[in-house]
């Protein structure tokens, strides 16, 4: 059996059909032809705004022109995670869907489920004829996984409704109200590249098979992260050996837990056991710590050619020094829902460049001031090992949850009718667009849901059939009842 002929037919043939087409963030030109081409196939009033936005709507059915509109809300781009051994290219290629039992998987690569499937949900039910209900909107915005770029510049007009159903929650049965806000911290060394010595002999430490994941939901598991265990790898070598940097790389987007990293350095050739000494502890260190976590974790030494160049010694040893001190994980716990997470930090990936070493952080929180502490802490500590420049890019509020919302009443009434119990209601410490939207449209009422995905930004990214069968269930009997509530 193909994707295309699993149930809800109509979802998942739009799914299927999005899953064909490029669209990693920052490139997606190609999936917002395609909806504009789905738009005029089905005879639908569309928009496309500056940033690249789109909106589709459908007028109310004859007789419920007095019912509240509601936006459908996804978004269009994915994050592009693949496995090292896998070929694939995101600018040009197709997603390769495979199902397992009751699971939707890629081949090597994410999914794209977070937010495709969520997409596909609102064009099925804004060209579902069988639902009569007030006018709809389906909008498609842009970038949300690399800084919410879409809804920061929404304007209200791209917002027609009275109720805004944000597709982009990944947990069957549960109802989110609240989120957390978000700021990337780049960071960026200048170095002096000098020639590597050739008294040295060079190895490539590399650390792998590591789980990785969703750098808001998935912070508080516990996982371990490439960056921050290869920074703690190098900082333990400079306590007993001299050695010599020639490139730190690891981790790859801002919004994913690093899952693999490689350094490679210069020894003298004495002292070339006890690196493997070193080495080989931290690894058993690692394996030990994070035994439940990260089971097929791997660090690994080889013998590689001597590089052109070195980083010059005195950068090296700063850049390794913060990496080690530098915040990842939970930062505080909130002091209102038990066990949420309020802020947390993703030491998220290092990169060597020619003359230039770039960093990333992405810190989040549901209280601004404690999102500006951490921001502050990380650029105090790059700031005092001589970063060239700190930065902040792309900071985004939080949703602060409506507790006495009437679009929650319904939502909760209709899924306790048709499974027999109350759906959960609960604030998230990941980020979602409805913050933003609530900026130019602060009248409107929005819940977040979706069916259940796990391993989301990694290429272990699955979504479970069932829970897609019972989204699109609970998303039609909810707008009938707001259809109802004329």
């Amino acid at each position: 059996m193909e994707v295309k002929d699993l149930k809800p037919a109509r979802v998942w043939q739009i799914f299927d059909a999005i899953t064909k087409v490029p669209r990693p963030s920052g490139n997606l030109d190609k999936i917002r032809e395609w909806l504009v081409s789905f738009a005029k196939e089905n005879n639908l009033e569309y928009k496309v705004d500056e940033v690249g936005n789109v909106a589709m709507f459908r007028p109310a059915a004859p007789g419920f022109e007095n019912a509240k509109g509601v936006v459908l809300q996804g978004h269009m781009d994915m994050v592009a995670e693949k496995l090292p051994s896998s070929n694939h290219n995101f600018l040009t290629d197709p997603i390769q869907t495979r199902i397992v039992d009751d699971w939707v998987f890629a081949t090597d690569t994410t999914l794209g489920a977070d937010d495709g499937l969520g997409l596909a949900i609102a064009l099925a039910a804004l060209t579902d004829p069988d639902i009569k209900c007030g006018a709809l909107e389906a909008l498609a915005t842009v970038d949300e996984e690399t800084g919410l770029t879409g809804a920061t510049n929404i304007k209200a007009d791209m917002l027609v409704g009275d109720y805004l159903l944000n597709l982009d929650s990944e947990d069957d049965g549960v109802i989110t109200i609240g989120c957390a806000g978000g700021v990337v911290t780049p960071v960026w060394f200048d170095y002096k590249p000098e020639a590597a010595p050739a008294d040295l002999q060079y190895f490539a430490i590399k650390i792998g098979k590591l789980m990785g994941g969703h750098s808001g939901t998935d912070i508080n598991k516990g996982l371990a992260s490439a960056t921050k265990q290869l920074a703690r790898i190098l900082y333990m070598l400079d306590a007993k050996i001299e050695y010599r940097l020639a490139s730190f790389n690891a981790g790859n987007l801002h919004n994913a837990i690093a899952r693999d990293g490689v350094a490679v350095i210069g020894v003298k050739p004495a002292d070339k056991e006890t690196l493997a000494t070193v080495v080989n502890t931290v690894a058993a260190d690692i394996k030990l710590e994070y035994k439940r976590t990260e089971p097929h974790a791997e660090v690994t030494i080889e013998s590689v050619d001597a590089p052109a160049t070195v980083i010059d010694a005195c950068t090296a040893k700063r850049l390794v020094a913060a990496c080690f001190a530098a915040p990842h994980g939970v930062y505080y716990m909130s002091q209102e829902v038990e066990g949420l997470v309020e802020t947390s930090t993703n030491f998220a990936s290092v990169k060597t460049n020619a003359d230039e070493i770039y960093l990333e952080f992405f810190s989040r929180s549901s209280t601004e001031s404690a999102k500006e502490e951490l921001a502050l802490q990380i650029e105090a500590i790059f700031r005092l090992a001589g970063a060239k420049e700190v930065k902040y890019e792309g900071s985004y509020q939080g949703w602060a949850p409506n507790a006495d919302s009437q679009l929650l009443k319904f939502a909760v009434a209709q899924w306790e009718g048709l499974y027999g119990v109350e759906p959960k209601v609960e604030a998230i410490h990941a980020g979602l667009e409805c913050g933003l939207f609530l900026k130019v449209r602060p009248d409107m009422e929005m819940i977040s849901y979706g069916p259940t995905l796990k391993d989301v930004h990694s290429p272990r990214e699955c979504c479970h059939i069932p829970a897609v069968q019972k989204g699109w269930d609970f998303t039609v009997a909810l707008l009938k009842a707001i259809a109802a509530d004329k």
